[in-house]
């Protein structure tokens, strides 16, 4: 079974910077292909980027693109998400996804696996 556990939400101010972290543990078929999603109250789940087993490849939302950074660790096991200049229209529960095939896609029922989510709250 796989576990993936987030952290790093909080308030945030427009103009600041924050960084989600998100910790896999279990399964046998790692690394695994990653993402983040995000879910504001009365929406449905929204893509928001996603990245490559070993980092090589990333996608990004239209939304986020030039604002936020997908990277990884696989020695550490995690995966974060880096928000530049995050502002009141990203306010949202975050939630990390590993899907057990390759292709990097932002479907959110191509995943397998997902976390129980760190909200995040911008305020201006």
């Amino acid at each position: 079974q796989v576990h993936l556990v987030e952290s790093g939400g909080g308030l945030q101010q427009t103009g600041g910077s924050m960084r989600l972290s998100c910790v896999v543990s279990g399964g046998t078929s790692g690394p695994y292909t990653m993402a983040w999603f995000r879910q504001a109250p009365g929406t449905d789940r929204e893509f928001v980027a996603a990245i490559s087993r070993y980092g090589s490849g990333t996608y990004y939302a239209d939304s986020i693109k030039g604002r936020f950074t997908i990277s990884r660790d696989n020695a550490l096991n995690t995966l974060y998400l880096q928000m530049h200049n995050p502002e009141p229209r990203d306010t949202a529960v975050y939630l990390c996804a590993a899907r057990e095939a390759v292709e990097v896609i932002g479907t959110v029922s191509s995943y397998d696996y997902w976390g129980q989510g760190t909200q995040v709250t911008v305020s201006s």
